[in-house]
């Protein structure tokens, strides 16, 4: 029999919003080892990325080089990045020095290079989250139907899905937690990025999360409002909601 759980368990990582962006061959200055994504991202000083060659029109997995000194699947560290321009420099190491790149890569159209933060984090200060999914109907109901012993019923089909959610998250005197970055996401301009990974049941071993024993639910999202509450009595919080931007992932079973 399966053990029945409880919210201790529970956990809520997160990937701001503003946090993905592409570029092309002609982006790549490699005399100054920068990088130009798009102008007014939401990318900060220690935020891990990751590089990779993507097809622009599907998303899939794309076909080309990466720029030489970049390795796709390395995770980066951003040490510099002008909203203004989009230029961005990456480190090896949080806080190092910027990596050096001898060449721009090579990519042919719909292929694109992308930066991404590297995977959603742990959010400290959540006291609780929630997560519905709802299934709109179409009702296809015909007029003109034979009346019998029993009323006819009206006759559906499956419509959209849709879904909504929320976090309760303590605020702190700190702009750089991903708390506080979660309430300012609510009027980021570009969401792309924006990842919830709702754990219904964490698992750590060794230190680390193991997801082949934890159960999560991963949604990109789009951050729609967030209400402080000041109360003397009680810690300062903030109630974020947000719903799907795309299909959300399902691992409820534990491998």
């Amino acid at each position: 029999m399966a053990t029945v759980l409880s919210g201790t368990s529970g956990a809520l990582y997160y990937s701001p919003a503003g946090t993905t962006g592409t570029f092309v061959e002609a982006d790549v200055d490699v005399l100054n080892d920068e990088i130009t994504v798009a102008s007014y991202l939401n990318f900060k000083v220690g935020d891990p990325v990751k590089f990779s060659v993507i097809n622009a029109e599907t998303g899939a997995v794309g076909t080309g080089t990466l720029p030489a000194g970049i390795t796709a699947g390395t995770t980066y560290y951003v040490i510099a990045y002008t909203a203004s321009t989009g230029i961005l420099q990456v480190s090896a190491t949080s806080g190092g020095s910027t990596i050096t790149i001898t060449d721009d890569g090579t990519i042919v159209a719909p292929n694109v290079f992308k930066v991404a933060y590297a995977a959603p984090v742990a959010v400290g200060s959540v006291r609780e989250w929630s997560f519905e999914i709802t299934r709109s109907e179409i009702d296809v109901t015909t007029i003109g139907q034979t009346p019998g012993q029993y009323a006819p019923f009206r006759a559906y089909i499956t419509g959209f899905a849709d879904g909504s959610g929320s976090a309760t998250v303590y605020t702190t005197d700190d702009d750089t937690t991903l708390a506080s970055r979660m309430v300012e996401d609510v009027i980021q301009s570009s969401q792309a990025g924006a990842t919830m990974k709702l754990y219904i049941d964490r698992i750590i071993s060794g230190g680390t999360v193991d997801d082949t024993k934890s159960r999560s639910i991963t949604v990109p999202v789009i951050v729609t409002s967030a209400s402080l509450t000041v109360n003397p009595d009680d810690g300062q919080s903030v109630e974020i909601a947000f719903r799907p931007s795309s299909t959300p992932t399902f691992d409820l079973s534990k491998s």
